[in-house]
């Protein structure tokens, strides 16, 4: 008889436990805040026109070299400043494509060549969109900046760029 008074007890007392955590109605649920992603200043770069050699726009970049900065790039920012981009560096030359998935701003996306001569721009890419943007040729630098500013700028293929980092 005690043994069947302790098995009722106990599983009165599961019972309860079970019951009260799982309709707890007076809980609230918890969201997850997250910090912003900020932009952070790692180099400088100069945007050269091809005939002339002058300097079209001097931008603050940040740079994107581990496979892991390739993937998300400028993904989840809420903005960016005019004066202020993000550049792609690979190993090799290839052609190269971006898309737009978890970007919330619409960019510019401009492809280098290794000898840093633009060879093609792929202009107001749509945010959040999977669509492929290839490069026209083979690429090893890819600069993303604001949509419109290549066209505001006047930037033309064989034009060049050359930067410093600022981060070291």
């Amino acid at each position: 008889m005690k043994r069947r008074i302790l098995n009722l007890a106990a599983l009165s007392l599961f019972l309860s436990i079970s019951f009260t955590s799982c309709n707890d109605k007076d809980s609230k649920e918890e969201s997850i805040e997250t910090d912003p992603i900020t932009f952070t200043k790692e180099g400088e770069l100069y945007l050269i026109k091809a005939e002339s050699g002058d300097t079209i726009k001097k931008l603050d970049i940040e740079l994107a070299e581990s496979d892991y900065e390739h993937q998300t790039g400028l993904m989840y920012r809420e903005s960016m400043e005019d004066d202020q981009g993000m550049l792609f560096i690979y190993e090799s030359e290839r052609v190269r494509s971006f898309y737009m998935k978890n970007t919330y701003i619409p960019l510019d996306i401009i492809y280098y060549a290794a000898d840093s001569s633009l060879v093609s721009i792929q202009k107001n890419a749509t945010p959040r969109d999977e669509t492929s943007l290839a490069s026209e040729g083979p690429a090893q630098y890819i600069l993303e900046i604001n949509a419109g500013l290549s066209d505001e700028w006047g930037l033309e293929k064989e034009d060049t760029f050359s930067f410093t980092r600022t981060d070291q």
